[in-house]
């Protein structure tokens, strides 16, 4: 055996774990061997495609990575179909077909001699392929890969939705050979497996600055930013088990770990800098938390789902609606008036209303302008009492966080009005302030643009900057590896190996966001980086 060889295969039986979802399973040179014949048997050649999941990021599946123990199934795609559309009574019914055999089941199924053309509606007769005999007649479209929804070859066949059309058309599909019905989600995580889960998003946006981040995203930018990181973290791995091992037989200087040392540092500094984006990408996705809140009776419920009486208190429980504002999605919670009572209903009203306000990203102070004092110039002093009282807050208001909102100003005296709001426009410690009248909708146009333009600052522009974030669980593996990497120069003197773990834990970190990441990858970077036994 050859020193190389046999170095190689001392480094493969050092702690070099594989990650993949969170597993850290150790392989010694004989295991890692062994995995790697079987799949060479399973799939028939030594590398196969990347099976891990990848996420909502945009990434493309990385056919240069080691397929460590890719289940059987998986290796050889089967092609599957199933009814997409929804079991019940419908005019149209879609069946959906993904899978290399999709051309032949579009053939058999259509009588096609030829494709059609991509993603183009056609109309034609739907056949039983073991008799010829026509089932319905239906549109058929033709999705070649990647150019789908899975990523792979698809088919659709649009058919009417009589249970018995659409028994049949699913029988004569089981009868095409290499075809089988689809296990449930099997779509949705084809579609996961090949980075197109992107799709997912903006399938759901439901306004258009939802619209713009789904397109942003789908086209890989954060899936490459993390790629990159995942790249660099195991180039220093690598560099650092080289020292480790073989920093006295082959004369690696110490220059080495001072690139690690640098790389590491930037690294740090580059994720600590990602989450510092106020959460502006996960707000975008699932909507801006904004709560009414208020004294009763102060005009903050006028939806008819919420019960509106002269009486004081009869807002009990929280009222939410999601709407679009200026193509944002935000999240509109109405609460119960905040006062003192010995109701215990409506003292348990209270408590809701002011754990929803600990939540939300921005809040609508509403006051009741018959409630001001009778002089004009007392009343920036009033209303910062006032939101003290309201938000629980003995210090000055977040003014990016809040925005107050004078309601009722129609039983104003105009010259009253037009001086108040001379008063606290740009009123130092108050936040933006609206004059509003719900019953004439006077100042509800300015008070839409100041709400519009609060929610565009918490969102930010998703086409600007950098991509952010738009998953909590993203963020959570992010802190991880964040914190992963201080371990490094921790322990950087004094137990190298120790230190070389804590860029193991971050690559684990960072792994659950792009995917697998095999021991032999870093041994490749170990031998191709210092040629190690040459």
């Amino acid at each position: 055996m050859s020193v190389k060889v046999k170095r190689r295969l001392s480094a493969q039986r050092r702690i070099i774990p594989v990650v993949h979802r969170g597993k850290d399973a150790r392989l010694d040179g004989k295991a890692l061997q062994r995995r790697r014949e079987e799949g060479q048997r399973a799939s028939g050649r030594r590398r196969g495609w990347m099976t891990d999941a990848f996420t909502s990021t945009g990434i493309s599946c990385p056919h240069r990575l080691l397929c460590d123990g890719v289940p059987a199934g998986l290796a050889d795609a089967d092609t599957i179909f199933a009814l997409s559309s929804g079991h019940g009574r419908c005019g149209v019914a879609v069946v959906r077909v993904s899978g290399p055999a999709s051309a032949t089941a579009l053939r058999c199924m259509a009588r096609h001699t030829h494709l059609p053309p991509p993603r183009a509606a056609l109309l034609r007769s739907i056949t039983d392929p073991r008799s010829g005999e026509v089932l319905d007649r239906g549109l058929v479209l033709w999705f070649p890969a990647p150019h789908s929804f899975t990523g792979e070859d698809s088919v659709e066949f649009h058919i009417h939705g009589g249970s018995a059309v659409i028994a049949a058309v699913l029988q004569a599909l089981g009868s095409v050979p290499g075809m089988r019905p689809a296990e449930a989600g099997e779509f949705t995580r084809r579609a996961f497996q090949a980075g197109k889960l992107g799709l997912g998003d903006l399938i759901h946006a439901e306004t258009e600055a939802q619209r713009r981040q789904a397109l942003r995203q789908m086209s890989g930018e954060l899936g490459h930013l993390y790629q990159d990181w995942s790249r660099r973290l195991k180039r220093s791995l690598a560099h650092v088990e080289a020292f480790i091992d073989f920093s006295e037989d082959e004369l690696i200087e110490d220059g080495v770990l001072d690139q690690v040392d640098s790389s590491v540092s930037d690294l740090q500094a580059e994720i600590e800098q990602h989450l510092q984006d106020e959460r502006r990408g996960e707000r975008l996705r699932s909507g801006v938390q904004v709560v009414i809140a208020g004294a009763t009776n102060a005009g903050k419920s006028q939806r008819p789902a919420a019960i509106v009486s002269p009486i004081a208190g009869t807002t009990r429980d929280v009222v939410e609606t999601a709407v679009d504002i200026g193509g944002f999605p935000v999240l509109l919670s109405d609460t119960a008036g905040l006062r003192d009572s010995r109701d215990l209903v409506e003292q348990e009203g209270v408590r809701r209303a002011r754990e929803r306000m600990q939540q939300a990203d921005l809040t609508l102070v509403v006051v009741d302008s018959a409630h001001l004092p009778s002089e004009v110039h007392e009343a920036a002093d009033f209303l910062l009492e006032h939101l003290r009282s309201v938000l629980s807050s003995p210090t000055q208001p977040e003014t990016g966080r809040c925005l107050l909102v004078l309601n009722k100003t129609d039983l104003l005296p105009e010259t009253q009005r037009k001086e108040l709001d001379r008063e606290l426009r740009g009123f130092r410690g108050l936040p933006p302030v609206c004059l509003i009248s719900c019953q004439s909708n006077d100042g509800l146009k300015d008070f839409l643009t100041a709400l519009q333009g609060s929610v565009k600052t918490l969102c930010g522009d998703p086409l600007s900057g950098a991509p952010t974030l738009t998953q909590a669980r993203h963020r959570a593996h992010l802190q991880q590896c964040v914190a992963a990497l201080a371990q490094y120069p921790r322990y950087r003197d004094s137990d190298l190996a120790l230190a070389a773990d804590g860029v193991r834990l971050a690559l684990t970190s960072l792994g659950r966001i792009t995917g697998r990441v095999g021991a032999e990858e870093i041994l490749d970077i170990i031998f191709k980086d210092f040629c190690i036994g040459k």
